[in-house]
């Protein structure tokens, strides 16, 4: 049971960044949703890559042990990378939005004022 403990917050992470998504209107709340759901794909790789009594991959000269897995390690650092830029995108735009429209509301964007 202990091993599911990993999985189990993959998919809390990714369910609460789905409804933060879908059902939130506030587009902070929006993005924040979409930082979870990447948060969460991070985890599952980080724990694809996990192997039960093994060491860091780094080669030494001679293996006695298991070694973990490093492709998923970089990709995740890669993955944290390319969050961290779109996040900043993400936010920038909504800054611009709030500025134009005077509102994060995501149902009062766009439309005209009668």
């Amino acid at each position: 049971m202990i091993y599911n403990i990993p999985y189990i917050a993959v998919v809390a992470l990714i369910l609460i960044g789905l409804y933060a998504v879908i059902f939130k209107r506030n587009l902070i709340k929006i993005v924040i949703g979409i930082t979870l759901i990447e948060s969460g794909v991070n985890l599952f790789l980080i724990t694809l890559a996990y192997r039960q009594d093994s060491i860091a991959p780094i080669y030494h000269g001679e293996i006695s042990r298991l070694m973990s897995l490093p492709v998923p390690h970089a990709l995740t650092l890669t993955s944290i990378v390319i969050g961290v830029a779109v996040l900043a995108l993400m936010l920038s735009l909504v800054i611009h939005i709030y500025r134009h429209y005077g509102t994060l509301d995501a149902r009062k964007i766009g439309r005209e004022e009668e």
